[in-house]
């Protein structure tokens, strides 16, 4: 089976979106050398809408877009940041996931002008994320700080940044990696104390179930333990059902050995109440670990805060 001659790379058009998207048409080129690649920009819902995504379509809102142009035939592959795709519901009937790129760095970053750290901020900072769970998770460390509504692509928010509508950012370092902006850097937060969400810092490239031309000539970009961490991961966001309101955090890892691990959490939106598990996976499967893990949640209570908040 022979790699196509012309593939379509359908994308949110963001900057850090295309810039996704050029990274994996340098990565296919080296793998298929006369593959020739045209990118397809669209503008989602997601983009548009600077509210709550509550209001509009929760994480869908990001892929609805993409997808369509998918399904639709405008298009062979579709670049995706795992962390936008929803996990409360199964990919659109008719696609799948054919490959996920080597996993970024997961971590957060804090930008502050003044250059301090999270720990040095005074009571009072203004800290823009619309992001559950990075409020949760600052509610419950540093309840001194207060967190304002602020979405858009990156470059948008440090410009509001520097308009005052914040006093400091938190926002994902593989995101300010992937732009060149890691120089806004002040702090990257170790996971201990800011949880990434699910997918952190996975690319996942998405195609039609009968195209096997295009499945054959990407699934070689894919890592293998990217794979297991991000199969474990969704599977626990879609047995918890946590929607785009859920303070939800989690990654699996995998150590020196091999093994996979997975730990997640569950906040209350206040960051009062908070619900830890952590397994490795042994014998089990990356699907398998993902269950158990949320069944150690939902024995904690889980469904009941997840329940409880308004979506």
């Amino acid at each position: 089976m022979s790699a196509p001659e012309l593939m379509r790379i359908v994308s949110r058009d963001s900057p850090m979106a295309l810039a996704q998207v050029e990274r994996v048409r340098a990565a296919l080129a080296a793998l298929h050398p006369g593959i020739i690649t045209e990118v397809v920009p669209v503008k989602t819902t997601g983009d548009r809408w600077l509210g709550s995504l509550s209001q509009v379509e929760g994480k869908g809102a990001f892929t609805k877009e993409v997808d369509a142009a998918l399904l639709a035939g405008a298009a062979d592959l579709a670049v995706h940041c795992v962390k936008d795709i929803p996990g409360d519901r199964p990919l659109p009937v008719g696609t799948t996931f054919a490959a996920f790129l080597k996993r970024d760095d997961v971590r957060d970053a804090l930008i502050h002008p003044g250059g301090l750290c999270l720990d040095e901020l005074p009571a009072g900072t203004r800290i823009g994320t619309s992001s559950v769970r990075r409020i949760a998770q600052l509610a419950a460390s540093h309840p001194h700080l207060e967190c304002v509504p602020m979405r858009g692509n990156a470059n948008r928010r440090m410009e509001k940044l520097a308009a005052g509508e914040a006093d400091a950012l938190l926002l994902a370092l593989s995101g300010l990696e992937r732009i060149g902006r890691t120089d806004t850097v002040t702090e990257v937060l170790p996971v201990d104390l800011m949880c990434p969400p699910i997918g952190a810092g996975v690319l996942a490239l998405q195609c039609r179930e009968g195209d096997a031309d295009t499945i054959d000539a990407v699934s070689g970009l894919g890592d293998p333990a990217t794979h297991r961490e991000t199969l474990a991961e969704r599977m626990l966001l879609h047995v918890l059902q946590g929607h785009c309101n859920s303070p939800i955090a989690g990654f699996a890892s995998t150590d020196r050995r091999g093994e996979l691990s997975l730990r997640a959490s569950v906040f209350t939106p206040d960051g009062k109440t908070v619900l830890h598990a952590h397994e490795w996976a042994g014998p089990l499967t990356p699907e398998t670990l993902g269950t158990s893990v949320a069944v150690a949640l939902l024995r904690q209570g889980a469904r009941e805060l997840i329940d409880g908040i308004a979506h």
